[in-house]
């Protein structure tokens, strides 16, 4: 009874001096948070790109909670958070993340709103009914049985909703829920989550950076900045309390806010349309809406859509139906529309990413078919991707900028000056030692921005790029474009935010049913509409039909708008560069140096003499192959063996110098790391894993061999991953598991197993051996091991199962084991040149040293030592190609694999 009095009358969630600090970072995201959150409120978090929210939202999420440095207490419930079950925890804490592909796992609406139901364990009556009160209070029932991948952008988020519904959450979070919808499906989304607040009581925490529609639903905001909390009340309060701290927050505060701080008065602060018109109607008209900007005089078209149609498969209906469409330079063109509707595809078909199947695509007057793709992207056409992640390709912003200018032929100097000004131009002076993944969404879209913008385009594409966007960078990123746009930039933004376009473009369109239904001036088109159209507009259309912007009625009464924020760099000017004609581009001719030249010429000629010596001695190579293990014992030919060994090594160092001609020039073995002295000492875990993988696994063999009669080698191979997993029994003694800590072994088994697949047409040529070794370095030995053995046994399903097994699963595991052990142990160099040839040897000495006296075994019921030498000598070109291949993968794979694995471990506190 008193713990359901104290759940009932405690807040939902409580926050007591609340820091927090990422890996990696001096300064924390969270600083001394307190908030209190009482039952049934709505509460919208709010602040500038950066400034904490998402960090804290996730906080209130154990299974989402990030890695890093935490003081303070969170309760929910009166329970501590890290006290509370994780059952229930998942249970009565709802999550709606900002991309619904990232939260939907299954392929059936119907299954998706029984999916967590069924996680959780609930029996099939409940999750029955739980799925029909969903379905029935979401509206889905005329797409239950449908396929996910046939919804639109705002179902697959109400899906999202609906499933985290279905198991009745006390607390309902939602990280930018609409940012990828548009503008009537995002109202119609906030209206059924204000539903779920009003009539069922939930308690809602909210982050959005469009508050139109959502700051009037709220009975509480709360603004951050900088970690922490700046101010909170009723959304009127708020407003007014930012208006007079002057804070660029009070830039993304609903229209009639901030049409009622321009314009002197002394009634109340609206926040509704429907309060903004009755304000208005109280006001007294002073001046005219201002004329519209004259738009400037057209020429050639920049790009020219011509009755265009297209398609993503042959048999699937048309995505663009006849579309023609010209952009021209020195103009913004916008275009608008409902998801799915063809506005990022027409962007792909622009940029050369698809092609249509009838009509043509004009760059500049030129076909784009006839346009070197070289040539495409330099100077002459930049593209902002919807997700700015695909563009960042370097582990910090720096790098990734600087990579952009590292074909541009300029100087250290002038690169360095370059980055100075695009980094004060987007304001990333402080992030440009970070992650660009570490970076917060609004953070990465200037990020990318920036990239773009290093390119100088002379046609710029951009699909969403206010999404994330605080309201003060937003007047920035106008003011960038109209730079861009003077110079003469033609610029086409695909977009959703329907204010920005009102105020900042030249020319908006309207796209439905792949085509464009109708484009016109700002005001032309936003005036002419009932609901697809502004705030300022809906709010003073009955005084002024023609307003569209907040300026256009703060001018009409007598108001003084904002001025323009000044772009800073160098001067405050941003300059582009005239691009070169488009050409054919000149083929990259790389320099042959006479030590390559010769190099070039000794292995050609070895290789030359390396075949015909084969081919003289063919009938004696492929007698001695293929005569049998008997013949080769009793009548061998001493100076035929010695002929093959010589020519096998041969074909080995004819391997290695092709690698070592192939690669040349391609990095310098890469950044050599090695393990600090203070750490090279053997966990308690690493010894005894050693103790079970030197010791029990041979001996399970053994036994397996000698007492089992090598038949239940499935039972050997489940004991040798038994044995392997002990180790990990060890870490989790005293704590549960995280999930992330399974799932990347899990990964990394399944990339060796999916690999060796792939490549199963290749005897030999597998890359089970560099996964392994990849593990160890990065995860320690005992887990170079478990991978090594999984991928053995999980990739035999596919070839067959047989007495071999667990000596491939002990060999594979061997490797790995001993690479994390002589690395933690400073004896080996995390280098690609060190990698690759411990990883060749340990292919050729480890992997064929086992695997070919287990061949013996396997085959031979009464094996001798004289037996042994000859499986030896005949494995040799196997083990070669093996040897070979894991160099291959390591050189190719090794590097980035550890980088991104490093990455993984830090961020989210793994095991190694």
């Amino acid at each position: 009874m008193e713990k359901h009095e104290k759940t009932a009358y405690s807040p939902t969630v409580a926050i007591e001096d609340l820091t927090f600090t990422y890996p990696g970072r001096a300064r924390p995201v969270l600083q001394n948070i307190n908030l209190t959150v009482r039952p049934g409120e709505f509460i919208v978090l709010c602040g500038p790109s950066g400034c904490g929210k998402t960090t804290l939202l996730r906080q209130l999420k154990p299974a989402l909670a990030p890695h890093g440095i935490l003081s303070g207490e969170i309760r929910f419930q009166g329970t501590a958070l890290s006290a509370l079950d994780q059952r229930e925890a998942a249970a009565k804490i709802g999550f709606v993340l900002q991309s619904p592909e990232n939260q939907i796992v299954t392929d059936k609406v119907w299954h998706e709103l029984a999916f967590g139901l069924e996680s959780l364990g609930f029996d099939t009556p409940d999750i029955r009914l739980r799925v029909a009160e969903m379905a029935s209070f979401f509206g889905i029932q005329a797409w239950f049985y449908k396929e996910v991948a046939e919804l639109s952008g705002g179902q697959k988020q109400l899906l999202a909703l609906a499933s985290v519904m279905a198991l009745q959450p006390a607390l309902l979070i939602l990280d930018e829920p609409t940012s990828q919808l548009d503008p009537i499906a995002a109202a119609d989304f906030l209206a059924t989550v204000g539903k779920i607040n009003r009539e069922l009581g939930v308690t809602v925490i909210l982050t959005e950076h469009r508050l139109e529609e959502a700051l009037p639903l709220a009975s509480r905001a709360v603004v951050m900045d900088r970690g922490r909390i700046l101010c909170e009340g009723p959304p009127a309060s708020v407003g007014e309390s930012l208006r007079r701290q002057g804070h660029g927050m009070f830039q993304a505060m609903p229209v009639p806010m901030r049409i009622w701080a321009g314009v002197d008065n002394t009634m109340a602060c609206p926040v509704t349309v429907r309060e903004g018109r009755e304000w208005l109607s109280q006001m007294e008209l002073k001046g005219s809406l201002p004329q519209e900007p004259v738009p400037p005089v057209r020429a050639q078209p920049a790009v020219e859509l011509e009755e265009v149609w297209f398609k993503y498969e042959k048999h699937a209906p048309d995505v663009i139906k006849g579309l023609s469409f010209r952009a021209y330079p020195g103009e913004l063109t916008a275009i608008l529309g409902g998801n799915g509707t063809g506005k990022t595809t027409t962007l792909s078909l622009l940029a050369g990413l698809n092609t249509p199947y009838r009509g043509s695509v004009k760059i500049n007057g030129t076909e784009l078919g006839k346009i070197p793709p070289g040539r495409l992207f330099d100077h002459f056409l930049g593209v902002l991707p919807q997700n700015p992640q695909n563009l960042f390709v370097a582990k910090t912003v720096r790098e990734d900028l600087l990579e952009i200018l590292s074909e541009s032929g300029m100087g250290k100097a002038e690169k360095q000056e370059k980055l100075c000004n695009i980094a004060a131009l987007c304001r990333l002076e402080g992030l440009l030692d970070a992650h660009p993944y570490d970076l917060s969404g609004g953070e990465q879209q200037r990020a990318a921005l920036a990239k773009v913008l290093l390119l100088q385009p002379r046609i710029l594409l951009l699909d969403e790029p206010t999404k994330g966007l605080d309201a003060e960078f937003k007047a920035v990123f106008a003011a960038i474009l109209r730079k861009l746009t003077a110079a003469g930039v033609s610029v086409v933004m695909v977009s959703h935010d329907i204010e920005f376009c009102a105020e900042y473009a030249g020319r908006c369109a309207l796209f439905f049913d792949g085509g464009i239904v109708t484009e016109n001036s700002p005001r032309a088109f936003f005036s002419g509409n009932s609901f697809y159209t502004s705030a300022a507009n809906r709010m003073s259309r009955h005084v002024l039909p023609e307003a569209v912007t907040v300026n256009d009625v703060v001018r009409a009464l007598g108001g003084s708008p904002l001025p323009p924020p000044e772009l800073p760099g160098s001067g405050g000017e941003y300059h582009l560069e005239e691009p070169p004609e488009i050409a054919k581009p000149r083929a990259a001719v790389k320099r042959l140096t006479p030590l390559r030249i010769g190099i070039l010429c000794i292995t050609g000629a070895a290789f030359a003499l390396t075949l015909l010596f084969t081919v003289l001695n063919w009938e004696g190579f492929s007698s001695f192959i293929s005569g049998g293990t008997e013949a080769v014992a009793a009548a061998g030919d001493p100076a035929m063996v010695w002929r093959y060994v010589g020519l096998m090594l041969a074909f080995g160092l004819e391997a290695a110098s092709a690698a070592a001609v192939l690669s040349w020039g391609r990095g310098r073995g890469g950044r050599a790391v090695q393990a600090a002295p203070s750490n090279r000492k053997l966990s308690r875990r690493s010894l005894a894993a050693a103790v079970v993988i030197l010791l029990a696994i041979p001996m399970t063999i053994y036994i397996g061999i000698y007492f089992l009669g090598d038949r239940k080698y499935y039972f050997i191979s489940l004991l040798i991953i038994l044995e392997a997993m002990l180790p990990f029994a060890l870490i989790f003694e005293r704590r549960k598991p995280q999930a992330r800590e399974l799932v990347i072994i899990a990964v990394l088994c399944a990339i060796g197993v999916a690999g060796r697949v792939a490549f199963f047409m290749l005897p030999q040529f597998k890359p089970v051996v560099a996964m392994s070794i990849i593990a160890g370095i990065a995860f320690g030995g005992e887990t170079g091991f478990l991978v090594g053995a999984v991928t053995g046994f999980v990739s035999n399903m596919f070839f067959g199962q047989g007495p071999l097994t667990p000596w491939q699963m002990f060999a594979f595991g061997i490797i790995g084991f001993l690479a994390g052990i002589l690395f933690r142990k400073g004896l080996l160099l995390r280098s690609r040149t060190a990698l690759c040839v411990f990883g060749g040897l340990s292919a050729f000495l480890i992997y064929g040293g086992l695997m070919n006296p287990a061949a013996l075994l396997a085959s031979q019921p009464s094996p001798t030592l004289d037996m042994l030498w000859p499986y030896y000598l005949q494995g040799i070109p196997f083990d070669l190609i093996h040897a070979v291949a894991t160099v291959v993968f390591l050189y190719i794979a090794a590097e980035p694999m550890l980088e991104k694995l490093d990455r993984i471990k830090e961020k989210y506190g793994l095991l190694g």
